[in-house]
C-alpha cells in the first residue's frame, strides 16, 4: 500500500469499526427512550435546526397556505385568508375576528395568483427541504447525499408535504359535521400524515428504506407530534398568546404566527430523533449498523 498500511491493518480497523458501532448501539438501547430522545436532539443541536426551518416555514409555507386557500375561494371579497389561522388554532372571538382583519380578504392576493407569483415560493420549498434532508440526515446518523440528489429529493418532500397538508385539511375541516363526524374525521386525517412521515425516512436519508417494516413505526412519531401534539397544543397556548399580543395588532398576529412556526419547525427536528430511535431500538442490530456512518 502506498500509505504503508497493510491489507490485515485495514481489515483491522474495519472490525474496530464495526464493534464501536454495535457498542454505541447497545448504549443508546440501554437507554429510556425519552433520555435517548433528548440525547439525540442535543447531539444534533436540536434547538437551533429548528429556529432555522421556522423561518423557512413563516416565509414559504405560510404564504402558499394563504394564497391556495384564497384561490380554493376564488378569492372572493368575503372570505379571509385568516380562517385558515383560526380553524388551525381553534380561536373564537374577538381573537378570531382580529385575525381576520390583519389578513384582510382573498380578493386582495388575485394578483399575485401567478406562475412566477406562486414559482417564488415553490422555489424556496427546496431549500428548506434540502434543510430538512440534513436533519434527517443528522438524526438518523447517515451520510447525507450529494448535491443533486439532495435537490430532488428536496423537491419531492416538500410536495409531498403540501399535497399532505391540503389532504389532512380537506378531510379534517371539509363540511360541517357534529362534534362526533368531526372527531372521526380528525382521526381519518392522521392517515396522510402516518404515510407521509413514514417515507420521509426512506426519500431523505442515505439507506433510508432498509427495516422497512419499522419505518411505519417511525411514522407513528409524525403522528403524535405533527397530528395531534402540535395541532392540539397550539390550541391551547396560542389563543392567550393572541389575546395578549392583541394591541400590537397585525405585528401581534405575525409575532404569534412566528412563534407557531417555531413549534412546528421544533416538532419537526423531534420527530427526526423519536423515528430515529425507535427505528434503531426495534430494527436489527445487524440492519442498524449497515446503515449507519462511520462517524455515527
Amino acid at each position: 500500500m502506498s500509505d504503508g498500511t497493510s491489507p490485515s491493518d485495514l481489515r483491522q480497523s474495519s472490525v474496530q469499526r464495526l464493534q464501536e458501532r454495535y457498542r454505541r448501539l447497545a448504549e443508546t438501547r440501554r437507554l429510556r427512550p425519552v433520555a435517548a430522545i433528548v440525547a439525540r436532539f442535543n447531539e444534533i443541536d436540536g434547538g437551533m435546526l429548528g429556529a432555522m426551518v421556522s423561518v423557512q416555514l413563516f416565509t414559504t409555507v405560510i404564504p402558499l397556505m394563504i394564497m391556495g386557500f384564497s384561490y380554493m375561494r376564488g378569492f372572493a371579497d368575503n372570505a379571509s385568508p385568516g380562517t385558515l389561522v383560526i380553524r388551525e388554532l381553534g380561536l373564537v372571538r374577538p381573537a378570531a375576528d382580529h385575525v381576520r382583519e390583519a389578513f384582510g380578504h382573498s380578493s386582495a392576493l388575485r394578483s399575485s395568483w401567478t406562475f412566477l407569483g406562486v414559482a417564488g415560493f415553490l422555489i424556496w420549498g427546496i431549500p428548506m427541504g434540502i434543510m430538512i434532508a440534513g436533519i434527517f440526515a443528522k438524526a438518523w446518523h447517515r451520510q447525507q447525499f450529494g448535491l443533486a440528489s439532495r435537490l430532488w429529493r428536496g423537491l419531492v418532500w416538500f410536495a409531498l408535504y403540501l399535497t399532505m397538508i391540503g389532504l389532512r385539511d380537506r378531510i379534517a375541516f371539509g363540511g360541517d359535521h357534529h362534534a362526533g363526524m368531526r372527531m372521526v374525521r380528525f382521526v381519518v386525517s392522521l392517515l396522510p400524515v402516518w404515510i407521509f412521515w413514514s417515507l420521509t425516512p426512506a426519500l431523505l436519508v442515505r439507506d433510508g428504506g432498509r427495516g422497512r417494516n419499522y419505518l411505519m413505526l417511525a411514522g407513528l412519531a409524525g403522528v403524535v407530534i405533527d397530528g395531534i401534539v402540535l395541532p392540539l397544543g397550539s390550541r391551547w397556548l396560542f389563543p392567550p398568546l393572541l389575546d395578549g399580543w392583541d394591541e400590537l395588532g397585525p405585528i401581534g398576529v405575525a409575532m404569534a404566527l412566528l412563534t407557531w412556526c417555531g413549534a412546528v419547525g421544533t416538532g419537526w427536528v423531534v420527530t427526526a430523533c423519536v423515528g430515529a430511535v425507535l427505528w434503531e431500538r426495534y430494527a436489527p442490530s445487524k440492519t442498524v449498523v449497515e446503515s449507519q456512518t462511520d462517524e455515527s
